[in-house]
C-alpha cells in the first residue's frame, strides 16, 4: 500500500497508489498524489515494469506527472555521465495501461503549460478496453467496467499459478463489483463515504456497502481504501464488519499483503 487516501490527501499519506509484486516483475496500480514519492521510498522507480491506471479522475494519475519527469531528466536516466552515474543508452520507459482515451486526457493535462508530450515521452501507452486481458512479466490483469462518475474499471490481478487480488477502483454500489471479485483471494475495496452522497447521484461506497458488498462476493479477505484518516480506523471497521459479517482490515501505506 502505497496510498490509500480518497480525493484529498491523509495527512503525510498520499491518494490511491497499490505496488504489486510477483518475483520479477513490479506492478504500480494506480499513480494518484503523493505516490511517487511513496513509489521511491520502496523502490528504484526505473525498476518498475508497467503502470495500470484504473480511471482518468486526478487523485489516481496526477503523479503520473513527476514520475515523467524522473524518467525523462533524472541523471541516471541521460546518455551521458553525470557526476555518479555512468549514463546509458536504454532509459527506463515503462509501459503504462490506461483507460480509453487516456492519451488525450494526459496531453491536456500536460499541454496546460506547453509539455503535451510529456508523458507520452516517459512511458509507452497502452490503451485497454473493458473485458480486456494484459500480461506484464509474471503478472496479469483483467479489466471490468463499474459505475462510476466517470468512466472507471476494477481490476483483477493474478499470478500464472493462480490466487487473485480485486481492486475495486472507484465505484458506487451495485452487482458489478460483486461479480468481479467472486471468490477473491484479497478485495481491496474502497469505502470513501460516511454516508451515501446527499446529492442521490452515487458514484462511491460508505464502509458498511463496501462491507456488504464483500460479503456478497464471498471475498475471502477484505481490506476498505479510498477513506480519509479523518473518518477514524475504529468506526470504519465498525461499519465495514457490520456489512461483512467478519473481520475486515483498514488500508495503511505501508503495509503488505501476500496472496
Amino acid at each position: 500500500m502505497l496510498g490509500k487516501s480518497p480525493s484529498w490527501q491523509d495527512a503525510g499519506g498520499a491518494c490511491s497508489g497499490y505496488l504489486i509484486e510477483e518475483g520479477e516483475t513490479q506492478v504500480l496500480l494506480d499513480c494518484g498524489n503523493g505516490v511517487f514519492g511513496k513509489l521511491r521510498e520502496r523502490l528504484d522507480y526505473t525498476e518498475v515494469d508497467a503502470v495500470i491506471i484504473s480511471h482518468l479522475h486526478a487523485d489516481h494519475f496526477l503523479d503520473l506527472v513527476p514520475y515523467s519527469y524522473a524518467l525523462i531528466y533524472a541523471p541516471k536516466q541521460q546518455p551521458v555521465p553525470v557526476h555518479i552515474w555512468k549514463g546509458t543508452d536504454d532509459p527506463a520507459r515503462p509501459r503504462l495501461i490506461a483507460p480509453p482515451n487516456a492519451s488525450e486526457m494526459f496531453r491536456r493535462v500536460v499541454g496546460s503549460w506547453g509539455n503535451d508530450d510529456l508523458i507520452e515521452l516517459a512511458f509507452r501507452i497502452e490503451e485497454y478496453a473493458g473485458g480486456d486481458e494484459v500480461e506484464v512479466g509474471d503478472i496479469r490483469a483483467s479489466f471490468h467496467p463499474v459505475p462510476h462518475f466517470v468512466e472507471t474499471f476494477a481490476v483483477r490481478i493474478g499470478a500464472r499459478d493462480g490466487g487473485g487480488i480485486v481492486y475495486s477502483a472507484d465505484t458506487r454500489p451495485g452487482e458489478e463489483i460483486i461479480e468481479i471479485a467472486r471468490g477473491a483471494d484479497l478485495l481491496i475495496i474502497e469505502a470513501t463515504l460516511p454516508r451515501p452522497e446527499r446529492t442521490g447521484v452515487r458514484g462511491h461506497l460508505t464502509p458498511e456497502e463496501a462491507g456488504e458488498h464483500a460479503k456478497r462476493a464471498g471475498a475471502k479477505r477484505v481490506v476498505i481504501t479510498h477513506i480519509s484518516d479523518e473518518l477514524g480506523d475504529d468506526w470504519a471497521r465498525e461499519e465495514a464488519e457490520r456489512g461483512f459479517g467478519g473481520p475486515v482490515e483498514i488500508a495503511h501505506e505501508g503495509a503488505t499483503y501476500d496472496v
